[in-house]
């Protein structure tokens, strides 16, 4: 088991850590959420030792091996099979000794370690990992001093999960990934058979593959079963009830302190008065929740252009006269809102650039409105902004004709307030970064919005409110992106960009993760790469009279019914412990209770605790039969 226990820690005389505690279970996969800069992954370090606590202590079994996302990549003349094999040391020292080794003992206990280890299927392993990254066995041979800083970065991670520790510790591991990586690695982490804690702004990760949350925020730790929607619905509740709470003790104190006041200098009430003085100091107040800053932004209105806003015909699209996509034949109107599938490197940013006027074709067609304005965005374009200069300054350098108090107020559309439009972009956090990239793509009021990568460096939050400013969008959206709870929320249109081709696909998300995992109806994957689009073909539903409808409706509600009572049941347990617990509440709030029996003082506490912790399993109970009802209605609604 990792136990944390009253861990403080602050930088620059800011907590981030203030007697924060919690625990994981060995073979548990906890997701670590919060919002950026609150600290997840000073916990991190503070759990490998890279940090010292200025309090509290972090247990770990002590035959655990810990392995941590690296921030350096792998550089040198060996190939990534070799590169991912080194990453396990002890495999490594123990082939070599294996070959020199002369003692009979030593010869036994080294095969016998090779055997726990699994070394024979080491290769196997190794390539399985580099292949679900991103590498064919082609690319597994190559030096990884070839490749750019972002491909060795997957090469570490392969590393890390070959090696595969105990527990296993990961910062934002999509961070350098496709969304294909990225569907590959949820797979992969839910079958781990190590103990995970992994920082990650990736809703879908985290309710694919974990199946605990730790929350830190104000500087506590709080663990919460199921994935992240469980955890969104089951804190929600527990801030309702919270206000609800407060909100009864706030009365309670009032009317304590008006008692107080109205009899404290009165001879005859002046002993009941100093006994609810002394109650009122005892009474544990129920701290009001400071939610952290919250991100809302959204991009600002346009004009309407008649479509097509963009066509091409027979496009061939290239760098130094060699062709990366071929006979291209699209038109893109004013309400598409569309998502770019296909792996890293199959195009899809090459297809952006022809679109956002980055890149000419090298043969074809191309047609656009000559009013047409377009918004381009782009990770790599942070690396240009001057970190010398403010987010004002940055945005006159491009709109010099604007008025100063115009381009605040754009600023301001993307949480920039006064003082942070006057901050120095080098002391920018990378969110705001991004959010200062949106303000620069849309002051001129695009019509198409190219989102290459938008959501690195946002937390789930500001994630969220990306996705709003996106559906809020009055032009049309190209985006790519790893996360798909995003894609799923903003796109209602996938283009795939595959073999030198950018064509329709037809199917949905799921569709595409069962086409990634291998799961599309048996085939090989030479077949599924053929056949893309045709497995993905939505088949027209036959039409159904409306008697028919009604009756299969009736159905449907039979079919919930069973479900739709155990989610009263719920509601009506949670309710009654909230009664019965309110009722403890009012006692120990009474001050004839503390001038008797302390015993009696005593067992209420306990009840009170007891009814607490009663409390919290029955709202987990609700929320997940709760997410279950929302899921099978759903379903039930798209049938």
């Amino acid at each position: 088991m990792l136990q944390i226990e009253n861990i403080t820690y602050r930088i620059g005389g800011r907590i981030l850590l203030e007697q924060a505690t919690a625990a994981v279970d060995a073979g548990h996969r906890v997701g670590l959420v919060g919002r950026n800069g609150t600290g997840k992954t000073t916990l991190l370090r503070l759990i490998t030792g890279q940090l010292t606590s200025e309090g509290g202590s972090i247990s770990i079994p002590p035959r655990w091996r810990i392995g941590i996302t690296s921030q350096e990549a792998p550089n040198g003349p060996e190939s990534l099979i070799d590169t991912v094999l080194a990453a396990d040391k002890e495999l490594v020292q123990l082939n070599a000794e294996a070959e020199t080794a002369t003692d009979p003992d030593r010869i036994a206990a080294i095969h016998t370690r090779l055997h726990d280890k699994r070394a024979h299927t080491a290769n196997a392993r190794a390539a399985r990992i580099l292949s679900g990254l991103g590498f064919d066995e082609e690319a597994q041979q190559r030096p990884c001093e070839e490749y750019s800083g972002g491909w060795r970065m997957r090469v570490a991670l392969a590393g890390l999960l070959f090696n595969s520790p105990d527990l296993l510790l990961l910062d934002e591991p999509t961070n350098h990934l496709d969304l294909e990586a990225t569907i590959w690695l949820e797979d992969y982490l839910r079958h781990y058979p190590g103990t995970i804690l992994m920082v990650s702004h990736d809703r879908d990760l985290l309710n694919r593959s974990v199946s605990e949350i730790m929350h830190l925020e104000n500087g506590k730790l709080t663990m919460y079963r199921g994935g992240y929607d469980r955890f969104e619905e089951t804190r929600r509740m527990r801030l309702e009830q919270n206000v609800k709470l407060r909100a009864k003790q706030m009365a309670r104190r009032a009317e304590i302190e008006k008692f107080v006041e109205r009899f404290r200098y009165k001879a005859t009430k002046a002993k009941q008065a100093q006994s609810r003085l002394k109650m009122l100091e005892r009474m544990d107040v129920v701290a009001e929740h400071q939610e952290e800053g919250s991100i809302d932004f959204s991009f600002p209105p346009t004009d309407g252009l008649s479509p097509p806003l963009f066509s091409m015909r027979n496009v061939d699209l290239g760098y130094d006269g060699k062709v990366v996509l071929k006979n291209l034949s699209l038109r893109l109107d004013d309400d598409d809102r569309i998502a770019l599938l296909g792996a890293n490197g199959n195009g899809k940013s090459t297809f952006i650039k022809l679109l956002a006027g980055r890149l000419e074709p090298m043969c074809g067609d191309v047609s656009k409105s000559g009013k047409l304005r377009v918004g381009y965005f782009a990770q790599h374009q942070a690396e240009e902004l001057d970190l010398s200069a403010t987010p004002i300054v940055e945005m006159a350098r491009r709109r010099p004709m604007d008025a100063e108090q115009q381009l605040r107020n754009h600023l301001g559309r993307f949480g920039f307030s006064q003082e942070r439009a006057n901050t120095k972009v080098g002391s920018l956090s990378g969110g705001e970064k991004a959010r200062l990239l949106f303000a620069l793509m849309s002051v001129a009021k695009p019509h198409i919005l190219l989102l290459d990568e938008p959501t690195n460096h946002l937390d789930m939050d500001s994630r969220q409110a990306l996705a709003q400013a996106i559906n809020a969008f009055e032009g049309a959206v190209v985006i790519i992106s790893h996360d798909p709870h995003v894609i799923e929320l903003t796109a209602d249109r996938f283009w795939l960009v595959d073999g030198g081709k950018v064509t329709p696909y037809d199917g949905d998300m799921a569709d595409y993760r069962s086409l990634l995992l291998g799961k599309g109806g048996g085939k090989s994957k030479a077949e599924a790469d053929g056949s893309a689009h045709q497995d993905a073909v939505k088949v027209e539903k036959p039409k159904i009279d409306k008697k028919e409808e009604r009756q299969r409706a009736a159905e449907q509600r039979a079919a919930l019914a069973p479900l739709k009572k155990r989610l009263v049941r719920a509601e009506q347990t949670v309710s009654r412990i909230e009664s019965s617990r309110d009722l403890i509440k009012e006692k120990l709030a009474d001050p004839s209770l503390y001038e008797n029996n302390s015993a009696d003082v005593k067992d209420l506490q306990m009840q009170y605790g007891q009814l607490e912790k009663e409390l919290q399993d029955a709202i987990e109970a609700w929320s997940a039969i709760q997410q279950e009802w929302d899921q099978l209605s759903s379903e039930a609604a798209a049938s």
